[in-house]
């Protein structure tokens, strides 16, 4: 049986009465995306049409997932807000903390001794409050959600930007900061701007050595990284009623990387199957009884221009297999077309590691595809020429496929399985090298592949592709091999061709596991205590940020003018820093010490003014704190895509960076800022970005009439006595400047409980 069935009960009883009130507010047919949120609108039936793109919507989850990393955060500051229990359905997931080095066994032992500490606490904060707790070695987030609690037409949020994963099973799923996921636990409603929203038409079928992990490989290609931002996108059509529900949880899991505010499809055959097939057939039966209002009207899909703002149609029985990288996830090949950019680009050819799994792509289709293309390595008496891991995306899965005997034969081709956890995806890898900063080449079947994300290294080449076109990779070594029409020869001197990938979307026998690693919350919570060690090194209480003080904001010194890229790893990164993340002020040694200096090309390194020389990011903003001066960060476009992680907006706010400028924000960066009281701008012409010079000192006027849709002005002091201004943009509503002005809503949540 499932887990929270009454809750969804009463979610698919007010379904009818909620959409038919949209239909009436809105005086047109529904997407699937408008249905879901018109149904789960905090003050009820809708009134009326909200704006795309223009109003902010008070929205009611019907639950929050959290990850270990990012969940203590959230958890420290949901502990402040006066709750006896949450006030949704809520889980915390061990997955982040966990460093592959040796394999599953020793990684997991090593794991649980290293964090117990924060493994203790998260432990007891879930008992407590009422907070589902899944243990280390239970799984990877997003997998474990599309098991146990995902289901069509719900509403969820979760502390990782890859939460969209959910989208596969139709609901709207949502990567959120932690003070996000602390205000709808507190019982308090959720703000979004109503997003945009994109419609991807999939024509065709998939066949051979496609899988679902090419069509976001390709629209992302299409789209670009910020190509999503502020939007929706939904996908439907014949080729997305054919592809099973894990292939459609990795395409809207990878949605995090164009932007997008989340990826669905429709509830359909495939959903169904997948709900019965991990033992939630009566969410399956309650579905199947308003199905017509868990997919888009049929009007919609007939004429999709008329209903979404953007429509991208892809024919799925023409994609081509795609490699996407380096660097960057939407710099998207054809395999057709990749051996020729690595050889015009100069990237290396040789295949140093092939890694498979993670949240994206681990399901047991996925592991089924990938074990056809090993078996055939050794039925073909081919030598895996490169390194090769396995990461199962649950206990579940992992007990499965090992039952099934598809891990044995990953060993026989020279695999080496790790634990049930994100790993490498994140930078959790001791990575088995010679010589760390050479320039190489990996693949993975992961989402991301920003610089030094796996490995820490800058000279990292790595590649996102299926885990299938992975394994055939790792098994040639060599990147300009083409699995498709290229032969490799064998241990006999023959000439061995790959036959196409074959897999299993559900268990024929079904899933089977001996421990999920699943444990309930204490039921009387109240005499449960939390313990925090004053002189803990991993866990710290919060102290409230200080509210505005009420004036204009001047006198700013600029810490950094980062330039190009600058993603929440770089402002915050992950690895080995992860072991920080319930304590503000020891992560906050890592803040921006990814970032580029605009002035002299160089990361972590900037003038401080107070001495005139150069030296790292953190300890220069420590100085100025230190002395009672503010500062001010300057970004490119897009600042802030990547990850959910909200300490890459504490941080600058915890050591006293007062604003953060830039061309454009990525959108739960820019959520995250206004929730801790940062002020986040944005140049109103970008070409201002020019005029900002290192020793400059910076104002910030028109805050004492701080309003929505109202410019503020910066104003440049020049080091030669010159000065200039120019206007900037905010995106803050009447409420988020509340925030601002109270030194971030967790203040006022502490005073709306307290009375």
């Amino acid at each position: 049986m499932a887990f929270d069935l009454d809750m969804i009960k009463k979610v698919y009883d007010r379904y009818s009465t909620r959409v038919e009130a949209a239909r009436k507010a809105t005086g047109k047919p529904l997407t699937l995306t408008e249905k879901i949120l018109y149904a789960h609108l905090s003050e009820g039936d809708a009134q009326k049409a909200f704006g795309r793109g223009v109003d902010y919507v008070d929205f009611a989850p019907d639950r929050v997932a959290m990850q270990d990393a990012t969940a203590q955060m959230a958890l420290l500051q949901f502990m402040q807000a006066g709750r006896p229990q949450v006030a949704v359905p809520s889980t915390v997931h061990c997955d982040h903390l966990i460093q592959a080095k040796i394999g599953a066994v020793e990684d997991l032992s090593t794991a649980v001794d290293v964090n117990r500490e924060v493994y203790d606490f998260l432990a007891s904060v879930s008992d407590k409050y009422g907070i589902g707790f899944w243990k280390a070695g239970a799984g990877i987030i997003h997998q474990v959600v599309l098991e146990n609690y995902a289901f069509p037409g719900g509403m969820m949020i979760g502390t990782d930007s890859h939460t969209p994963n959910a989208g596969g099973l139709g609901m709207i799923a949502i990567g959120v900061g932690g003070a996000d996921a602390c205000d709808v636990m507190a019982g308090l409603p959720w703000e979004l701007k109503f997003p945009k929203l994109i419609g991807v038409k999939l024509t065709g079928k998939l066949s051979g050595w496609t899988s679902a992990k090419d069509v976001i490989l390709r629209v992302a290609g299409i789209l670009t990284v910020k190509g999503g931002t502020g939007a929706i996108v939904e996908y439907f059509g014949e080729g997305a009623r054919s592809m099973s529900a894990t292939g459609k949880g990795t395409i809207c899991n990878m949605g995090a990387e164009i932007g997008a505010t989340t990826s669905i499809f429709g509830y359909d055959e495939k959903a169904a199957a997948y709900l019965k097939g991990t033992k939630r057939a009566d969410i399956a039966e309650l579905a199947d009884a308003i199905a017509e209002h868990l997919t888009g009207d049929e009007e919609v899909y007939a004429n999709p221009e008329q209903y979404f703002d953007q429509v991208i149609e892809i024919n799925l029985s023409e994609l081509e297999p795609h490699v996407n990288g380096p660097f960057t996830p939407d710099l998207a090949w054809p395999i057709s077309k990749f051996a020729t950019a690595v050889k015009e680009n100069g990237w290396p050819t040789k295949l140093e590691v092939g890694l498979i799994g993670s949240c994206t792509n681990s399901s047991y289709e996925d592991i089924t595809r990938s074990a056809s293309i090993a078996k055939q390595a050794i039925d073909k008496k081919l030598k895996t020429q490169a390194e090769f891991t396995i990461t199962p995306g649950s206990e579940q899965v992992r007990y499965t496929v090992d039952r099934d005997g598809y891990l044995d034969t990953f060993a026989q081709m020279g695999g080496v399985v790790l634990a049930n956890a994100c790993g490498p995806c994140i930078g959790q890898w001791a990575r088995h090298t010679d010589d760390p900063t050479r320039k190489n080449s990996i693949i993975t079947s992961f989402n991301r592949n920003f610089a030094k994300r796996q490995d820490g290294n800058p000279n990292t080449h790595a590649f996102v592709a299926s885990p299938e076109i992975v394994t055939a990779f790792a098994i040639a070594g060599d990147l300009t091999f083409n699995p498709l029409t290229d032969t490799l020869t064998n241990e006999a001197g023959e000439q061995v061709k790959f036959d196409e990938p074959q897999g299993i979307e559900l268990p024929v026998k079904g899933f089977a596991v001996e421990d999920a690693g699943y444990q309930a919350p204490a039921e009387d919570g109240s005499k449960v205590e939390v313990i925090v060690s004053p002189t803990s090194s991993r866990l710290q209480l919060l102290e409230p940020f200080k509210a505005w003080e009420g004036t204009d904001i001047t006198g700013l010194k600029l810490l950094i003018k980062a330039k190009g890229k600058c993603t929440t790893d770089h402002i915050s990164m992950a690895g080995p820093w992860l072991k920080f993340r319930g304590h503000l002020d020891n992560i906050s040694n890592n803040m921006l010490i990814g970032a580029i200096n605009y002035f002299n090309l160089t990361a972590d390194s900037v003038k401080n003014e107070l001495t005139g020389e150069y030296g790292p990011v953190p300890a220069t903003q420590r100085a100025y704190k230190a002395a009672g001066i503010g500062s001010i960060v300057v970004g490119d476009e897009n600042y802030g895509e990547g990850s959910s992680r909200e300490h890459a907006a504490m941080e600058p706010r915890h050591l006293g960076v007062r604003a953060i400028l830039v061309k454009s924000f990525a959108r739960i960066h820019e959520t995250n800022l206004k929730k801790q009281g940062m002020l986040g701008i944005t140049f109103a012409d970008p070409n201002d970005y020019e005029k900002i010079q290192e020793d400059d000192t910076i104002d910030i006027t028109g805050l004492t009439t701080f309003a929505p849709g109202q410019q503020l002005t910066v104003v440049l002091h020049h080091k030669d006595g010159s000065t200039e201004s120019f206007p900037v943009n905010h995106t803050y509503n009447a409420q988020q400047i509340e925030w601002f002005k109270a030194g971030g809503a967790l203040n006022i949540i502490r005073k709306q409980m307290a009375s």
